[in-house]
């Protein structure tokens, strides 16, 4: 079983469609299919810098996805990493699909001189904390929202 990690393609747009679908039923979120058509238009948009995505094939077949943004902060020069979404189906976890994804992002974020990448998942988000326990580091940030 060989793990691919690719940027996402204006070909892969249904296949991008049913991984980003199963990342958000986790979550229980429905967005409207104008959301959808969007954020595919810019993650496959040359012009657009900040937002990128990447596809993981298990021999061939898209299994995973991340979404990454970068953006300025005010604690430091550099840009930094936002790690948004980050999937892999359920019968692919365990094949190292969401770690490589995890990597590509850091490989990216570095090659790009954005030293630091960040993200937030929930509290009963388990399983996917033992990987994350293992690539990154917890923080005792809690998030607020308006």
């Amino acid at each position: 079983m060989t793990v691919l990690i690719r940027p996402i393609a204006p070909s892969d747009e249904v296949a991008w469609r049913l991984l980003w679908r199963g990342y958000l039923d986790y979550y229980e979120t429905v967005l409207d299919d104008e959301i959808y058509r969007a954020s595919f238009a810019r993650l496959t948009d040359p012009a657009v810098t900040d937002y990128h995505g990447l596809l993981a094939l298990l021999d061939g077949a898209p299994v995973g996805l991340v979404h990454y943004i970068f953006h300025r902060h005010g604690w430091q020069i550099e840009e930094i990493c936002y790690l948004q979404d980050l999937y892999v189906v359920p019968e692919a976890r365990g094949t190292g699909a969401g770690r490589r994804l995890i990597e590509a992002v850091y490989a990216a974020a570095d090659a790009a001189g954005r030293p630091n990448v960040y993200w937030l998942t929930q509290t009963f988000n388990t399983t996917a904390r033992q990987l994350y326990d293992r690539v990154g580091t917890a923080t005792p940030f809690i998030k607020y929202r308006r």
